[in-house]
């Protein structure tokens, strides 16, 4: 039996002895079954790790002299006041779900913000205005249908959002005029799920709207907002796909991203006269993923991902010359946003070993002030683990040689012997797992002594178009042979164990970890799905409405007799009998992406066939696992799970 480091306190509650329940049982808000009683001194520690805590930037406050972020102190993330760099951070609203975006009023006059808000996870969002000098929210939609707040006018008089009121399908347009009593209009009925507004002029007779149909293809429209008539603006003959959209301060043209001509999103000038585009950031070659231009439209900063890793530039928008922002650290950026003074620069930032923390740059000076320190759960972040980023080669090949799939690894440190290993596949599927702090891997990696490796299988975002679209449709096995692939390359190292492997995921990573199991159940030693597709067909079916036609351009119409051939085929509920390997699986009951039944129908197989299965069902989430108390058992549960079917320390 192999030697690994554990504290003394977590080692010793794991070894205690163990009896298997069969019935289901309610704790707090969750429902489970199978699952023994949690040793307390293990959920103090998995507490622990849960603890540490991240901010992120939500918005810079009216006078722009201080911050509004989002961070955690109870159960899920609020929004929190910093007057200046290191000060308190000043609670600001305190619901017992966690809120969506904000949005600081640009009227002084309007002492406040808008945000969004679901209940239990349903994505239902309803879109409210805080007011700081009263302390109250005020709802501005109509409390039911699902509604996307798209941003203020200019002079902040007006908001605009997309909903689906009208039909539980279609994502509409409206606008509204922030007064009281004001009711919201509609300005356009559209046809599809995936509509948005990229931008809004400075003028507000304009907007440019996107209609998102697949990651891989994307409208741009152009809309007239006082005549409610929109035009497509460059219409391609192959499809191509817009992400951020920023008009010019004249409102003449236009700051975007798009992949047409090449394989990853470049910035671009687009000329609303002529309708020519200029490329600006051809020579890097990756995804330019985020963008805001100066409110005097001399600048504009850009942020690219580079492998996982991501770099900021700033653009002179008369030259077109942009050059890096100086004293980033390598690390992962989240949300950024230039103050009206068009000089300082608020940004998210975090690595492997920092959670998340907000900082402001000033473009002039280049100094990088740190505003939020956050906390660690009394942890040692020296004991926080840096991932290893490899290439391991797969089955098939580009250009004659073998192509390559990216991969994070993170190692135990003072291991002995040849240490168990965790897969962990991101969702999506066109997600990218990226390099930023995770509480989980490291509560893994430093407690039960597992590597967890993190690979970015074909179809996954940040490598190109071409690598995007490797498991469009009935290619979709071919990323599950991705796995076998790095099985296989697992199997070569000299300190990872190949007999001791697990694997993990969430959402289309939970169809990854039944696929998993269902194709390579021999070398497996167990799973954990988190709200996995178990089936496509009734995934297509039941999933929301809204959601369906944009599903299908990813994984195929299960209404096409040919698709439906193969999602008979590689579905994990038609090949359940392979798996014999315990089973962990956690499921929110109001998920409106992957329905409860996906995971209901997997435990009712696995339970009926004789395989062992552990199942939580959280009655107040969707799509994750937002509420911090659901967090705590789910992850004590998976250390307990993975302990006694992959580590092997209790016999």
């Amino acid at each position: 039996m192999k030697k690994y480091l554990l504290s003394i306190g977590l080692l010793a509650a794991l070894s205690a002895p163990i009896k298997a329940q069969d019935n289901r049982k309610e704790i707090g808000n969750l429902v489970v079954d199978g699952i023994p009683a949690l040793p307390a001194d293990m959920l103090e520690r998995v507490d622990q790790y849960q603890n540490v805590r991240g901010a992120g930037f939500a918005d810079w406050d009216r006078d722009g002299k201080g911050l509004f972020i989002s961070t955690r102190f109870a159960e899920v993330p609020q929004i929190h006041h910093v007057a200046a760099p290191g000060a308190d951070r000043r609670q600001i609203t305190f619901f017992k779900e966690p809120l969506g975006s904000v949005q600081v009023a640009p009227d002084k006059k309007q002492n406040g913000f808008l945000y969004s808000r679901d209940i239990g996870g349903n994505e239902n969002y309803q879109i409210y205005f805080f007011d700081l000098g009263s302390g109250q929210s005020r709802l501005l939609t109509d409390g039911k249908s699902r509604n996307n707040l798209q941003g203020w006018n200019e002079a902040g008089t007006q908001l605009a959002f997309t909903s689906n009121q009208r039909n539980g399908t279609d994502l509409d347009l409206y606008s509204l005029e922030f007064k009281p009593n004001a009711k919201p209009a509609m300005l356009a009925e559209l046809k599809g799920g995936g509509w948005g507004v990229a931008d809004w002029s400075d003028d507000g007779k304009q907007m440019m709207l996107i209609n998102y149909k697949s990651i891989n293809e994307s409208e741009l429209y152009r809309f007239d907002v006082a005549a409610r008539k929109m035009e497509r603006l460059h219409p391609t003959p192959t499809p191509v796909a817009y992400s951020g959209v920023e008009f010019t301060n004249d409102g003449k043209g236009l700051f975007l991203t798009s992949d047409e001509g090449t394989e990853f999103q470049t910035l671009r000038y687009h000329d609303l006269a002529t309708g020519k585009q200029t490329p600006l950031t051809a020579a890097i070659t990756w995804d330019v993923e985020g963008m805001d231009l100066s409110k005097d439209g001399s600048k504009l900063v850009f942020s690219t991902n580079e492998g996982g890793y991501y770099k900021l530039y700033v653009l002179d928008t008369k030259t077109r010359q942009y050059q890096p922002v100086p004293n980033i650290p390598k690390g992962v950026i989240g949300n950024f946003k230039l103050n009206d003074d068009n000089q300082r620069l608020a940004v998210s930032f975090g690595t492997s070993t920092t959670s998340s923390d907000v900082y402001v740059v000033d473009l002039g000076t280049q100094a990088l002030t740190r505003w939020t320190t956050s906390e660690v759960g009394g942890l040692n972040p020296a004991s926080f683990v840096e991932p290893e980023l490899i290439q391991y080669p797969t089955f098939d090949q580009v250009s004659g040689k073998p192509r390559l799939i990216p991969a994070f690894v993170y190692r135990p440190r003072n291991a002995t012997g040849k240490t168990p290993v965790l897969l962990s596949i991101h969702g999506g599927p066109e997600g990218q797992s990226l390099p930023n702090f995770s509480p989980l891997i490291n509560l893994l990696v430093n407690e039960l002594g597992v590597a967890v490796v993190v690979p970015n299988v074909r179809g996954s975002s940040g490598y190109g178009k071409t690598y995007l679209k490797l498991d469009n449709g009935p290619k979709r096995e071919e990323s599950v042979r991705d796995i076998g692939a790095l099985l296989d390359w697992i199997a070569k190292q000299p300190d990872l164990d190949a007999t001791r492997v697990g694997v993990y995921g969430g959402s289309y990573g939970g169809y990854m970890c039944l696929a998993t199991m269902t194709n390579y159940n021999a070398r497996m030693r167990c799973g954990v799905d988190l709200f996995g597709i178990s089936n496509f067909t009734t995934f297509l079916k039941n999933t929301s409405s809204y959601r369906a036609d944009l599903r299908r351009v990813e994984y195929g119409d299960e209404r096409d007799p040919a698709m439906q051939a193969v999602f008979e085929q590689i579905s994990p509920i038609n090949k359940i009998k392979n798996i014999t390997k315990p089973m962990l699986v956690y499921q929110g009951k109001n998920d409106p992406r992957v329905p409860l039944t996906e995971s209901e129908q997997m435990v009712d197989g696995l339970k009926k066939q004789g395989t062992k299965v552990w199942y939580i069902m959280a009655k107040d989430e969707g799509h994750s696992l937002a509420k911090k108390a659901n967090r705590d058992y789910t992850y004590g549960a998976m250390m307990l799970f993975l302990r006694d079917n992959l580590v092997n320390l209790v016999k």
